[in-house]
């Protein structure tokens, strides 16, 4: 059954560009910077808003009450781990459906090596059953084309097949979002391999926004993005000149010029480290000189 309708408005649409239909992702502390940039994204753009450590549920409420607000379609992280209670997941929940509207969420083990709560990974959120109840119709689940630090890449697959089944089965549409990338080569791989093995759910792949290089070298290093001078020259980066910022224009062409029908439904998510503003007329100027 095809569910890529629940996604988010306009995903059954075919994309007229690379940039048709992207989302973004903000924290609870980007409001004003999202007012802002909120001009430059088209209506209905999803807005991930991350779960970070510390921080109130009550902030990243009204994070996803403005994105609503400001016409764009919010979609909450929920980090297992961080998760103290069966009671605060729900609590939650309630929070960003009643008072955002919220119909789709992303759904992570997140950093902590052991769970604060009942929650050890993702697949137990999941499980509860609280999404489909609450009304979600879509749940974003991590993809990592460059592998994880502690699954092999069959692991990686049969564990990332085995939740987009959970979720569809629940009448949920499955929808995998990477960690960003600086190199387009073994994210097509992967792709080309998620499919083989059967998944066919639609992927948004994660681009870094234009950024000072600095920053993005030390998300990189965070992130555990692979980041060897090889790999950062096709970005358009040198070691030994570490001064001034940089676009993901090359990581986009190259992902333009290889993506085929074996790739499956594709689009982008941006990681704004410069700055919501600062990514979202990037895109708009892509788009203008691309097409």
């Amino acid at each position: 059954m095809d569910l890529s309708a629940l996604l988010h408005p306009g995903w059954d649409r075919p994309p007229t560009g690379m940039t048709d239909g992207f989302s973004l992702e903000m924290t609870a502390g980007d409001c004003e910077a999202l007012v802002a940039a909120a001009p430059l994204i088209p209506a209905e753009t999803p807005i991930a808003i991350t779960w970070l450590p510390g921080e109130a549920a009550g902030a990243r409420i009204a994070a996803a009450r403005l994105v609503r607000s400001l016409g764009f379609e919010p979609m909450p992280h929920f980090s297992a781990r961080r998760i103290a209670s069966e009671e605060e997941f729900r609590g939650y929940l309630e929070g960003v459906v009643d008072e955002a509207g919220v119909r789709r969420a992303f759904v992570i083990a997140g950093d902590p090596s052991a769970p604060e709560g009942p929650f050890a990974d993702s697949a137990a959120l999941i499980q509860t059953g609280a999404f489909e109840a609450a009304g979600l119709t879509a749940i974003g689940l991590a993809g990592h084309p460059e592998g994880h630090p502690a699954m092999t890449a069959a692991q990686c697959h049969a564990v990332l097949a085995a939740k987009c089944a959970a979720v569809a089965a629940r009448g949920m549409a499955p929808l995998i979002v990477t960690q960003f990338a600086f190199d387009a080569a073994p994210v097509l791989r992967w792709l080309e391999e998620l499919r083989g093995q059967g998944i066919d759910a639609p992927v948004r792949i994660g681009v870094p926004g234009p950024a000072g290089i600095k920053t993005l070298l030390r998300f990189a290093a965070r992130c555990g993005v692979g980041a060897s001078g090889a790999v950062l020259a096709k970005y358009g980066i040198s070691l030994s000149r570490l001064i001034g910022a940089a676009g993901p224009d090359k990581f986009v062409d190259a992902l333009a010029a290889g993506l085929g029908p074996q790739h499956g439904p594709v689009r982008l998510h941006f990681y704004p480290f410069g700055g919501l503003e600062r990514t979202a007329r990037w895109i708009g100027e892509y788009r203008a000189a691309r097409g």
